[in-house]
């Protein structure tokens, strides 16, 4: 490194992947990082909890037109926000967003498409700007999970952003957590996320990665 060359300042130029305040990335931030290592142009993914198509999008630009999304939210509203969002960035016709619950993923996406998924995201909770009473439900979340390891490819990731600090994401997070505990290490591979010096409940990422066999 030449030290005659200026240093770029450090508070102006904050870092890609940084939280909103400029520290270390986000439950969701984490996920988003993890899979853009891993999936490439023409993969099939899954958003399992559209919300406003954030996340849709995101999976969208990196599987590229010539990949497949699909997305779900049980809320009207979520669906039409994502399809919206997707339309207007030219990814309308490319994504399916279903107005289902995530626990229907094996039912609703073509068979052709079982075990060879890429990614899937998950993140949990209640949708921004909404009703916050309806939130994502321990039991269905459970099934969803299962189901999203059974559709993974090989080599696939699966990622989970869990949000324990509301009604009802204390409890989803500790069997989430039971969950992942209890997969078979031969099979999966598990880690996670979350900040461990706050006095609140922080979010937390889980990540799956299906081991090829």
């Amino acid at each position: 490194m030449r030290y005659d060359q200026p240093m770029s300042d450090p508070i102006s130029s904050k870092p890609q992947l940084a939280s909103s305040t400029g520290g270390l990335p986000s439950a969701v931030g984490w996920s988003q990082l993890l899979l853009t290592d891993r999936l490439r142009p023409g993969d099939a993914v899954v958003d399992a909890t559209a919300g406003n198509g954030h996340d849709t999008l995101f999976l969208a630009s990196l599987v590229g037109p010539q990949g497949r999304v699909w997305a779900f939210d049980v809320q009207e509203a979520a669906v039409l926000e994502t399809r919206r969002r997707l339309a207007e960035a030219g990814f309308g016709e490319t994504c399916a967003v279903i107005h289902a619950g995530h626990e229907t993923m094996r039912q609703k996406l073509p068979e052709a498409f079982h075990g060879r998924l890429r990614g899937i995201m998950f993140n949990l909770g209640y949708l921004p700007g909404s009703d916050k009473s309806i939130i994502t439900r321990t039991e269905t979340t459970l099934q969803a999970v299962a189901s999203a390891l059974d559709l993974l490819a090989d080599g696939g990731l699966l990622t989970v952003a869990v949000y324990p600090g509301h009604d009802g994401g204390a409890d989803e997070q500790r069997q989430i957590a039971e969950w992942a505990a209890s997969l078979p290490s031969r099979r999966y591979e598990v880690q996670l996320f979350r900040p461990i010096n706050r006095s609140a409940s922080p979010p937390e990422c889980w990540v799956v990665w299906k081991r090829p066999v």
